[in-house]
């Protein structure tokens, strides 16, 4: 007997651009789907992004749709907010009922969660061929934020998680005043894409060789602290660091000794020590661990 194949929709909203894809699976399959077919949008108005959303699901009779948003977003199933962008920087965006905006537009079911969540999700059920109990995704790009997959659950409480704003130690070379309009010099402040294009006045990659040893020098100098704080408090299985930022490969080796450097020997977990490479890692999706989390929210949110 041939097994019913079905489709799934997955949306990846970030702050620059928006990521659409169509996958196919059998029914009742924990497996990672197939994609069929994707889409890059420009990060613009609710309106005109809904519009080609929209229009790029509209031949496929997807059965469900996952949904990983930038936040902070309303996550409470019992609020009446449910699935709101609530108190974004991102100005056009800030109130958006997205939930109840794609409703209007989708007949089918719709998941939703925090684009760092869904890519700890895919990470911990498919990166990993689900050998994890837990990880920690954080994403290092315009901004920052992370998720934590944890005994086969994504980590919510009152809120969800926002990794990105713990505030953290200045660098004693570092003046820059940070970015963050409600802390200036938390992480995201201090850390983020966007801080290291204002502090240099130009993009990551633009940098020149002198620059990027500074960026690398006080960029994980940040990093490291938040990480060895995750580490104390959440004790993930493996971290995870994606994001644009995290392209300088040399840069994930200065975290990795600022953690040893901070944790000096205080847990005694190989993990944290020779084998720290293997620990903190970069995403075995690629750049896809998000738009995977939209479909691994059809599949493990349905099951």
């Amino acid at each position: 007997m041939t097994k019913q194949r079905i489709l799934y929709g997955s949306i990846e909203i970030g702050g620059t651009k928006i990521n659409c894809a169509v996958a196919e699976t059998t029914r009742n399959s924990n497996s990672i789907p197939s994609i069929l077919k994707e889409k890059q949008i420009q990060t613009k108005t609710p309106d005109f992004n809904l519009n080609e959303i929209f229009k790029f699901f509209n031949p496929y009779n997807i059965h469900s749709l996952g949904i990983g948003s930038f936040g902070p977003i309303e996550l409470d199933k019992n609020s009446k907010n449910f699935g709101k962008i609530t108190s974004t920087p991102k100005i056009l965006w800030r109130d958006f009922d997205l939930l109840n905006n794609l409703k209007e537009k989708f007949s089918c079911n719709i998941y939703i969660d925090t684009d760092v969540n869904v890519a700890a999700l895919a990470e911990g059920k498919w990166g990993f061929e689900n050998e994890l109990q837990s990880c920690l995704y954080l994403t290092i790009g315009t901004g920052i934020g992370g998720g934590m997959f944890l005994n086969n659950k994504l980590l919510h409480g009152i809120s969800h998680p926002e990794m990105g704003h713990i505030i953290v130690k200045k660098h004693p070379d570092d003046n820059f005043k940070g970015v963050c309009p409600h802390h200036e010099d938390c992480l995201e402040g201090l850390a983020s894409g966007f801080a290291i294009e204002k502090r240099f006045g130009k993009k990551a990659q633009s940098l020149n060789p002198k620059e990027k040893i500074l960026m690398r020098k006080i960029i994980s100098y940040y990093l490291g602290q938040a990480l060895a704080n995750y580490i104390l408090i959440l004790s993930p299985n493996k971290i995870i660091l994606g994001g644009g930022v995290m392209n300088n490969k040399n840069l994930l080796i200065d975290i990795n000794l600022n953690v040893k450097k901070i944790l000096n020997d205080y847990i005694l977990k190989k993990e944290f020590n020779e084998k720290i490479d293997q620990y903190i890692v970069s995403p075995k999706l690629g750049k896809k661990s998000g738009i995977y989390g939209g479909f691994a929210l059809c599949v493990f949110a349905s099951n």
